[in-house]
């Protein structure tokens, strides 16, 4: 090789060495690590994170997970090593969290619970919003105030989010019987208001949704019910009746599976419920359910469960009842279930 040739090799050399270390700032494993595969429990450790949701960034081999603390959204590596992706001030706190992978950007749902280092008092209760990012850079492709188009001057809180197939998102409101529809660039409306979703006084409504064949699946935290809604016909909500639904008390997280069925979680946040992991089916397009497993949880106050690698599922426990009680952990489990 002549002394041309090796300059050459050198150069591409050191230019393959740095794209790897700056992909390794936002969270992006080698080709060795994405090749291994993840481990049944992966503890992480990042200061007072308190992740509440996630999703498996299946083009980076890493989890997503947004914070409800920092209202950052985390690279999460199996070997439970943490990065940051979306840092944007706009955010309060992040609860929902999902992927598109489509258009090759994670969305996020904002809100204020009183948790956040962004926290005030003018938004706490009153904060709904959904943003956008890219998923190699974290770069905002767009923010939309949900309060705003709810347009009712009461209290919101942004929950989670459901995907339909044409990149549509659904996002819950816990807070007012409300579920909004945002197109794929961001304009949004509200799909459903209903009182029969509002929440208890002083609690949480709406939370897990899922979109399936069309439908909506919601479920309602405070009491455990779950709830069906055509996308097209949304006057045409209805509740689902749930065989051993006595179980579901305190829903939160909700994922839809490639089988068909739902995975979720529930939680004992308040002293009621307990916390678990809970599967459920369908045989007629969610009119009626059944409760297939129910599997206590080793971590306390599950709040997600976690689309993995190769089809895994994992539950995910961020240390939401020692954050409300002022003690948020700088640990966070996800356990495969």
């Amino acid at each position: 090789m002549s002394h041309r040739q090796n300059r050459t090799a050198r150069r591409a050399l050191v230019a393959a060495v740095a794209a790897a270390a700056l992909l390794g700032t936002a969270g992006a494993l080698p080709a060795a690590a994405a090749g291994r595969p993840a481990p049944a429990v992966i503890s992480g450790h990042a200061p007072a994170l308190v992740p509440e949701s996630g999703d498996w960034d299946a083009a980076h081999h890493r989890f997503l997970l947004g914070s409800l603390r920092h209202g950052t959204v985390s690279a999460v590596g199996t070997d439970g090593s943490v990065h940051t992706l979306v840092d944007d001030p706009a955010l309060t706190e992040i609860a929902g969290l999902r992927i598109d992978r489509a258009r090759h950007r994670v969305l996020v749902t904002d809100l204020d619970n009183g948790l956040g280092e962004r926290s005030s008092a003018a938004t706490q209760g009153k904060l709904a919003g959904i943003g956008a990012y890219d998923l190699d850079t974290g770069r905002r492709i767009f923010y939309t105030d949900l309060a705003a188009v709810a347009a009712d001057g009461g209290n919101h809180l942004a929950n989670d989010i459901a995907l339909g197939p044409d990149g549509t998102a659904y996002v819950t409101d816990s807070l007012a019987p409300v579920v909004y529809r945002v197109t794929p660039d961001g304009t949004a409306s509200v799909l459903l208001r209903d009182p029969r979703l509002a929440p208890a006084p002083g609690g949480y409504g709406l939370n897990g949704i899922v979109h399936r064949d069309g439908r909506l699946v919601l479920g309602k935290w405070d009491d455990g019910t779950l709830w069906q809604v055509p996308v097209r016909d949304p006057a045409a909500l209805r509740q689902v009746e749930v065989a051993g639904g006595g179980a579901l008390l305190h829903l939160d997280g909700l994922l839809g599976r490639p089988d068909g069925s739902i995975a979720g979680v529930t939680n004992a946040f308040v002293g009621s419920g307990r916390d678990a992991s809970v599967e459920l089916r369908s045989d007629d397009h969610w009119r009626t359910a059944r409760l297939t497993a129910v599997r206590p949880s080793d971590d306390p106050t599950p709040t997600a469960v976690v689309a993995g690698p190769a089809g895994s599922l994992y539950r995910l426990s961020g240390g939401l009842a020692a954050a409300y009680a002022g003690h948020p952990a700088d640990t966070f489990t996800l356990r495969r279930v």
